[in-house]
């Protein structure tokens, strides 16, 4: 007999269609006990709240998030908001003893997110932060060859996430469509929203990062601001690289920007070990490169390992091999790990623990752009 989830998500922009997507979808592809039931959405705008409940089957609509955490017809909070808002939305759901799944980064600081992290602990509910490329099939399969010991002791790591969508002089800052751009409420620019996809990846295929040494700009120093209509200060960065060393004594180079033309979402990282090593391309998704030192020497090559059939991870819930999947399906496996997750009575990472050691990561990295200096995490 299946167990309802009541959803209530706070936030009905990219992410919440994303996550919305993933909910109606994940059980007809995934068998769990327990299964997602859009009850609620939330939004300022209640014109808008009330079409996305019309396009996506919720069945209530809320302009208030307070409201929402205090209905006891909700199993789960969904904060989809911009990063300003994460810590307040989750404290106010974890004490009403509501399960939290929160879009990244977690928090705007590591001081917030430690916050946020205990509250989860005391509350004792299920939590999760959505770093969805770590269910990228390929990129799940990445890490299986990892643990497996297959590329040895690891050399190096490097990861790019590449985007031009900020070039534009005139292109303003703040509101509900680039809050991204504003410092109040994203905290940081490349830095928490694309190196923090980077830096989790990283830690969960190789292990902690140790100390980093960084180097940030902001290429257009002042936008119009929508929401006060004033010329304001740009307060995030624009393109921010980094050298660091992991704990396991590995070296690494990740470099992000908002200004790379031709780029839209090139997400890569190449990892170096002293058996093998492995590439992926968030371009080429359903690939995973892969050279290993072993093979026959008139063999040895690159290999490109389409990871589409059954025994893949995820994928014997999908289609027949060599039929691929895209962007949308990582969700999808998110929720299916956090419901399993439930079934289980076991925690799904990465929770709000695990995000937090991205967070303090992503601080050291701001810190050293400052400082000009190597910064331990």
């Amino acid at each position: 007999m299946s167990k309802p989830v009541n959803i209530g998500l706070i936030g009905c922009g990219f992410m919440g269609r994303t996550h919305s997507n993933a909910y109606r979808k994940v059980s007809n592809f995934f068998t769990t006990q327990h299964r997602p039931v859009l009850k609620a959405v939330c939004a300022r705008n209640k014109e808008n709240a009330a079409e996305f409940a019309r396009s996506w089957g919720y069945e209530s609509v809320e302009t208030d998030w307070r409201k929402l955490v205090e209905r006891k017809d909700i199993d789960a909070i969904d904060i989809c908001t911009p990063n300003n808002t994460h810590s307040e939305i989750a404290l106010a759901a974890l004490k009403a003893g509501k399960m939290v799944l929160c879009e990244k980064p977690l928090s705007m600081n590591a001081a917030e997110g430690e916050q946020m992290a205990r509250a989860a602990e005391a509350a004792g509910v299920p939590n999760i932060v959505w770093y969805n490329y770590r269910r990228v099939p390929a990129v799940t399969m990445a890490k299986k060859l990892i643990d497996e010991g297959r590329l040895g002791r690891i050399f190096h790591y490097r990861a790019v996430f590449l985007q031009d969508w900020t070039i534009n002089a005139d292109l303003p800052q703040g509101g509900t469509a680039l809050w991204r751009l504003d410092a109040a409420a994203a905290g940081s620019g490349v830095t928490g929203d694309l190196l923090a996809h980077c830096i989790d990846t990283a830690i969960w295929l190789n292990g902690s990062v140790d100390r980093v040494s960084a180097m940030t700009e902001t290429f257009v120093k002042e936008r119009m601001h929508n929401l006060t209509g004033k010329v304001e200060k740009v307060g995030i960065d624009d393109a921010c690289a980094f050298l660091a060393r992991f704990k396991n004594g590995s070296l690494a180079t990740f470099e992000s920007t908002r200004y790379a033309r031709g780029h839209k979402a090139k997400y890569f990282f190449e990892i170096n070990g002293e058996h093998a090593s492995i590439a992926w391309d968030l371009h080429d998704l359903h690939r995973l490169e892969y050279f290993d030192h072993r093979d026959e020497s008139q063999l040895r090559a690159w290999r490109s390992i389409h990871v589409t059939d059954g025994d893949h991870p995820y994928m014997g819930h999908w289609w027949v091999p060599g039929l691929q999947i895209g962007y949308e399906h990582t969700f999808v496996h998110q929720v299916a790990d956090f419901l399993q997750g439930l079934d289980d009575g076991k925690p799904v990472a990465p929770t709000f623990r695990d995000a937090l050691e991205t967070q303090r990561v992503c601080d050291a990295v701001l810190e050293s752009a400052k400082s000009e200096r190597w910064v331990n995490v």
